[in-house]
């Protein structure tokens, strides 16, 4: 007996349709999600101003020697009791909001900048920085970057603030001239402790490396680069030439070649770097872009010597040093303590205390 043949119904014959006005549906969409943008927003700020006035009654009550500790359990307790579906205030959040209140509650210009924060980023901000400083550092490299709070922590730890004021890019002067926000976009320094290298390894593992962890790597240089391509082939006369690392930047407009070299930095090596660079400009940039750029990432670097090699140079080029550790806080403490020195007394941040370093998990806190 012949068993029939399971035909196919009209509903699962049916294609879906492509839309009748894209740029319409697209114009709904966006609509859409921008509005969803603005209420998470505003249901953010409601939430930020509301724990930061809980911190401020429990904050008023025990300078007034009226609440101690026993008293601020009570009011978790009571809350939860109250209304079990209310969550986060426990007593350890409750004196968390304290916290938060008085670290900003003379802080006009950063007290309305929190706001715009998730809690989670807030907690992490007042509880690791010691120093107005260094909040306003960590709030604005959150807004710019728009970090995650696991993305700001990484940055904490990487003493992303002492660097980037104790230690000013190598930059040469056609660089300087040809993108002036240069300095303030690149770095000295590299911490690259997210790829897990040995103290031991070669450029093909420092690229390979890189690209597995492309994301956080970008992370490290900042917002707006762009990943091209590795091993980016340049063809010149009847030669291939090829780029470890092209990036774009949207801020800059320009290419970006990065050059990695596992040992000491050489002047020789910039040679190489300027014929990548002209054959860029000739036949990859657009007529729209800048001049594209170069870094030179070594692993080490003698300061005095990138300074006379750069120092002629006609190619906007930096020389940036990298390291698969975190790096030592108290040094770079250290170093940025000397540099306040230096500033003028009447200097506002001169003024700041600058924020002891949390210790690493591991560390003794001795």
């Amino acid at each position: 007996m012949n068993k029939p043949t399971n035909q196919p119904t009209n509903k699962q014959n049916k294609q879906p349709q492509e839309p009748v006005d894209t740029q319409i549906f697209a114009h709904v969409l966006a609509h859409i999600q921008q509005t969803r943008q603005q209420v998470f927003a505003q249901v953010n700020t409601a939430l930020i101003e509301l724990y930061w006035s809980v911190g401020q009654t429990i904050s008023e009550k025990v300078a007034s020697q009226s609440w101690g500790k026993g008293v601020v359990k009570q009011l978790a307790a009571y809350i939860a009791k109250q209304d079990p579906d209310i969550k986060g205030f426990s007593d350890k959040n409750l004196w968390r909001m304290k916290q938060f209140y008085e670290t900003y509650q003379h802080d006009t210009a950063l007290s309305s900048r929190v706001r715009a924060l998730p809690w989670t980023h807030n907690t992490i901000i007042f509880s690791r920085c010691k120093s107005s400083a260094e909040r306003e550092y960590y709030l604005t490299l959150v807004q710019n970057e728009k970090l995650s709070s696991r993305e700001l922590e990484r940055q904490i730890n990487a003493a992303h603030f002492e660097r980037g004021l104790s230690e000013q890019p190598k930059l040469s002067a056609a660089l300087r001239q040809s993108h002036p926000t240069s300095a303030s976009i690149f770095k000295d320094n590299y911490t690259l402790e997210f790829l897990g290298l040995p103290s031991s390894h070669s450029e093909s593992d420092l690229q390979q490396a890189i690209i597995k962890n492309l994301k956080t790597f970008i992370l490290e240089l900042g917002k707006d680069f762009i990943f091209i391509g590795e091993e980016y082939r340049l063809q010149v006369g009847n030669q291939d030439f090829y780029i470890d690392l092209l990036f774009f930047h949207r801020g800059l407009a320009a290419l970006v070649a990065f050059e990695l070299k596992i040992g000491k930095f050489s002047p020789q090596h910039l040679g190489q770097l300027d014929f990548y660079l002209e054959a860029l400009d000739r036949d990859v940039k657009k007529p729209h872009e800048n001049p594209s750029i170069g870094v030179l990432l070594c692993r080490d670097k003698d300061d005095e010597v990138v300074e006379y090699a750069l120092s002629r140079n006609l190619s906007p080029t930096l020389v940036a040093q990298y390291q698969c550790q975190l790096p030592d806080k108290q040094l770079l403490q250290a170093k940025l303590h000397q540099l306040l020195q230096d500033l003028p007394a009447q200097d506002e941040f001169a003024s700041q205390k600058i924020a002891e370093p949390e210790p690493r998990q591991g560390e003794d806190n001795e």
